[in-house]
């Protein structure tokens, strides 16, 4: 195939490693570069997007240890379709590459076109590079699997100090004296809770107390009185002697 059909941010997206510290941000935290731009075709970090504030920007993510992209980010530049997704964080996901198997599928259900991984019905790939591989073996090109994006931002705030699997609850717009009194509301309530508990537990030892002192007094009377009884037997009965042959 010939590289002006085979764009080059694919070629990036299927080769590169992802997730590998960024070499112009060494010293910085959170530098794992896992960002495509796909006007540079290059992969980035967050640090670097100060630089690529106006390019389409690709987010990878990583699930079970692999990289892989969310199926309406990746449905805007080619077909993703018949391609088993994945649920990651509430959003459908589908792997990059190929992922090794130990063995080969020996049975009568759905399996991979192109390495013949167990999958799903109706998939018919179980990554963007399976399928890739069966559409330029048959189509002999892309040009029916590519699709024209003009505009491709970021969907999850990717920022130096807030993670990007970090996903914000919808509805979650409130003002920040609503917060701050739902803050206080939460503190008195646990300062209730801590109350109520120590006032139980209270209780419940000095119930416990009282009724271990109740046994010991009767135990105490108990052992007292069973030698007076005792010496008191032995003065009103006459001694016994052995008889006489």
């Amino acid at each position: 195939m010939e590289s002006g059909q085979f764009p080059a941010w694919l070629e990036v997206l299927l080769k590169d490693k992802f997730f590998n510290a960024c070499l112009d941000h060494e010293d910085v935290k959170k530098n794992e570069k896992n960002i495509l731009c796909i006007d540079c075709c290059l992969s980035i970090c967050p640090h670097c997007l100060s630089s690529h504030t106006s390019h389409r920007l690709l987010q990878i993510r990583r699930y079970v240890y692999r990289d892989v992209l969310r199926v309406e980010d990746g449905s805007k530049l080619m077909d993703c379709s018949l391609i088993q997704p994945y649920i990651t964080n509430s959003s459908k996901v589908v792997f990059i590459n190929e992922r090794p198997q130990s063995r080969q599928f020996r049975g009568s259900g759905n399996i991979c076109i192109t390495c013949d991984r167990s999958l799903q019905s109706p998939y018919l790939f179980c990554s963007l590079s399976c399928k890739i591989s069966d559409v330029i073996m048959r189509q002999r090109g892309l040009s029916g699997f590519l699709r024209v994006c003009n505009v491709l931002d970021l969907t999850d705030e990717v920022t130096t100090t807030t993670p990007s699997s970090t996903l914000e609850p919808t509805g979650s717009t409130r003002t920040s004296s609503e917060s701050a009194g739902n803050g206080e509301d939460m503190f008195w309530c646990q300062a209730l809770a801590c109350t109520a508990t120590t006032e139980i537990v209270r209780k419940k030892r000095s119930s416990l107390s009282t009724a271990c002192r109740r046994v010991t007094e009767v135990a105490s009377t108990t052992d007292t009185e069973a030698p007076v009884n005792f010496l008191n037997r032995r003065k009103n009965t006459p001694p016994q002697r052995a008889p006489l042959y």
